[in-house]
């Protein structure tokens, strides 16, 4: 794919993230329905790889599938068919008591199995989870009840607000399942794969500005991206594109940084483990699965440096040629509040996570299109390497 063709990708990428920021009822339901068939499709080939028990093995990295499936019709419904404040959006109490008949109905204490911020990670597997055929159909009634609640909502930012949270935190999951299938070697089908990569480009060169972080205008935003922060950028240089292999491997060699997660040499040829089959590595593909220290590590040995959030969002907003969305890019900068952060009302999504972490830009191709957002502020912890991610590097001049 060439790189003029990857940075017209990029723009289309964001208006259709944009637009479905600002869904209204009758395309929020379209979304909220592709949501949920990609899903089912991913749960066709984990069942297809693990049998209907979906079992894997206890790991910090992984979530057992069959809970990540009840979660998700949980977390609907927490949001959405159980909370009477769901009309006030950004501005609902949390805390206001939850309407009981959702989960009376289906005789199951769901808060007890799937709150993620009350059961322990640790605990998830030992849990008497229903099985798949129950899981199934709540998350169908969950589905259900949700379009109908759609279909009866006012047409504004207050009353979708919570629909858009429910479609982009399934889009979050059905992203985590693609990288989870990596490191289970599940073969996926070809729609989960990521794209042929682009041709090289030169940096691109940006003057000293003043930079506004954070998502303006009408919406959904998360509320980490509020209410944005002016950050003064002095003149820099950025990669057009992500760092790719041809770039990165040297520094193996030289023994800069290690071999990274799912490589190695055979026959003296670099290959790389993809959905559990060994395959030549395309020099010319982005550098995967790379931790943050890996990221910072090759800068040093290039004698680069991680751009900042700010950095690369000007560079994706503001320069003719920048290619995002192959994969989640490592940036410099912490994630923390924006001055005048005010939590919302899911508490657990930004508040607990401002600890140092860095920042990640972008998106993978395992990001659903529209949740795809330049604005968008990713926040994994640095040691991961399980993820889509890799980097780009930038320089003064």
């Amino acid at each position: 794919m060439e790189a003029s063709i990857v940075s017209e990708q990029a723009a289309a990428d964001e208006t259709v993230g944009e637009a479905a920021r600002r869904a209204g009822p009758a395309a929020l339901a379209a979304l909220l329905q592709t949501t949920r068939a990609r899903t089912l499709r991913l749960l066709d080939a984990y069942e297809a790889a693990l049998g209907p028990a979906l079992a894997v093995p206890r790991s910090p990295e992984l979530n057992p599938p069959l809970w990540e499936l009840g979660h998700i019709a949980w977390f609907t419904d927490r949001w959405i068919a159980r909370h009477p404040g769901r009309n006030r959006g950004a501005q609902a109490d949390p805390e206001h008591p939850l309407h009981p008949a959702r989960q009376a109905a289906r005789g199951l204490d769901a808060d007890a199995l799937y709150d993620s911020s009350a059961v322990p990670h640790a605990t998830r597997w030992s849990l008497p989870l229903p099985t798949l055929e129950q899981t199934r159909a709540d998350l169908q009634a969950s589905l259900d009840d949700t379009l109908a609640l759609l279909a009866r909502a006012d047409d504004h930012d207050d009353a979708l607000y919570v629909f858009r949270l429910a479609l982009f935190h399934e889009d979050m999951h059905a992203e985590a399942w693609v990288y989870m299938a990596q490191t289970l070697g599940i073969a996926l089908p070809a729609e989960h794969l990521p794209p042929a990569p682009a041709a090289p480009r030169p940096p691109l060169r940006l003057p000293a500005q003043t930079w506004r972080l954070g998502r303006p205008g009408p919406g959904f935003a998360f509320d980490n991206e509020l209410p944005g922060a002016s950050v003064a950028l002095a003149a820099f240089e950025i990669d057009a594109q992500p760092v790719h292999w041809a770039r990165y491997l040297p520094a193996v060699d030289a023994g800069a940084v290690p071999v990274p997660r799912h490589l190695r040499r055979a026959g003296g040829q670099w290959q790389r483990h993809r959905h559990g089959v060994w395959q030549p590595l395309d020099p010319m593909a982005p550098a995967c699965h790379l931790s943050a220290a890996e990221a910072r590590a090759w800068c040093d040995w290039a004698g680069r440096r991680l751009p900042s959030e700010a950095e690369w969002e000007c560079a994706a907003l503001g320069a003719p040629g920048f290619a995002w969305g192959q994969v989640w890019e490592w940036t410099s900068s912490p994630f923390a509040p924006f001055p005048g952060f005010v939590a919302h009302p899911y508490r657990e999504y930004s508040r607990p996570w401002f600890d140092g972490r860095p920042v990640l830009k972008g998106a993978s191709h395992a990001t659903a299109a529209h949740l795809r957002h330049p604005r968008y502020r990713n926040f994994f912890s640095a040691e991961r390497n399980d993820l889509f991610a890799g980097f780009r590097s930038a320089a003064g001049f």
